[in-house]
């Protein structure tokens, strides 16, 4: 078969010389020419969106040359760009993007999304269709936890240590249709929820269903949006590539993909934001409780045909070797915090 595509939105954080958010994304964006840039909902996030890919190779190559004219442009404007995931000081509350859509959020929801100023990763893999979006969603539920683990950049809010390596998934879960999907029989069960969903006023459009999975609204794709923004680009990669992977195995099988309790898939989501890679998971399929590295050796050993097919068995297995030997962005950010050191500067993107 046909390989799918895929690519990567990245949402970075804009901050001042002394690391508070600064409402500097208009003007930043408007200095980068053609890059694919976009305006977010706080004034100190922006996102960067790869072109359309077929190797690994090339997704990088795109976000190291985008991260890097970004934070030359944001470096223009008198600010800093990071690879992280929430405010590491600063207020709680941002101010929000001058755009109709998000004003409406903030007079309906308004705390909740002022003080949303979080950044995360968000993989897109090319499907044949909205049904196999929702299959492919069904696979994905089992290692929406590992995917957290992983990706998780957020330890650090505010000047203080939140306790949990991701606080960005405490934050984005608040939200009326946030964290894992339901077990979707198809689309049409898929449109009937958010339909609900609009008429019950707990949405004002599609685009505002944040479950972690979600066929796009508007591309040809399912979207993953489970991830914490990444420190590096190569850890971007490493979780766009599993992602990719578990959708190209959803193809070729031809089942629906495993129901699971529901009850023991959000006990391994608090695991994963807790601790990420520093204690033990769950596994969501057994409901047994073993070290995080072996529910992600499950994961690379569940979808390594598929990783064989992509020509990514090496890539993948390097860098969860490297993620559990040298940690990841909140292994990293607390290490700084903890040793007085600037989590600022450790999480600052270079033009």
């Amino acid at each position: 078969m046909k390989l799918p595509s895929f690519g990567v939105e990245e949402e970075l954080l804009l901050v001042s010389a002394t690391g508070d958010p600064l409402p500097r994304s208009t003007a930043v964006v408007a200095d980068v020419g053609e890059l694919d840039v976009a305006l977010e909902l706080t004034r100190a996030m922006v996102e960067i969106n790869s072109p359309v890919c077929t190797t690994a190779d090339e997704l990088r190559g795109h976000l190291l040359r985008m991260r890097s004219q970004l934070a030359a442009a944001a470096a223009d404007e008198g600010a800093r760009l990071l690879a992280i995931a929430v405010p590491p000081h600063g207020r709680a509350a941002q101010s929000i993007t001058r755009k109709p859509r998000y004003q409406q959020l903030v007079r309906e929801w308004g705390l909740l999304a002022r003080e949303q100023g979080v950044c995360g990763c968000h993989v897109h893999v090319g499907v044949p269709d909205r049904e196999a979006a929702i299959k492919a969603s069904n696979y994905l539920r089992p290692w929406l936890p590992v995917l957290l683990a992983l990706s998780a950049n957020s330890p650090i809010y505010l000047g203080q240590d939140s306790g949990f390596a991701s606080w960005r998934w405490l934050m984005t879960t608040r939200w009326p249709s946030a964290g894992p999907p339901p077990y979707l029989e198809s689309a049409e069960h898929y449109d009937a929820l958010v339909a609900m969903h609009l008429a019950a006023g707990t949405l004002i459009d599609e685009q505002m269903v944040y479950w972690d999975i979600r066929p796009s609204s508007h591309l040809p794709t399912v979207e993953v949006r489970v991830s914490d923004i990444p420190l590096t680009v190569d850890e971007s990669v490493l979780i766009a590539t599993l992602v990719r992977a578990v959708v190209l195995t959803a193809l070729e099988d031809g089942a629906k993909g495993p129901t699971l309790e529901p009850e023991v898939l959000r006990a391994a989501y608090w695991l994963a934001a807790r601790d990420g890679l520093t204690a033990r998971g769950l596994d969501v399929l057994s409901a047994e409780a073993m070290p995080i590295a072996d529910v992600i050796g499950q994961l690379v050993r569940y979808v390594e045909p598929a990783l064989q097919m992509l020509d990514a068995v090496e890539l993948v297995c390097d860098g969860v070797e490297r993620a559990l030997r040298d940690g990841n962005g909140a292994i990293k950010q607390r290490k700084a915090f903890r040793e007085g050191d600037d989590v600022v500067a450790l999480t600052e993107i270079k033009p």
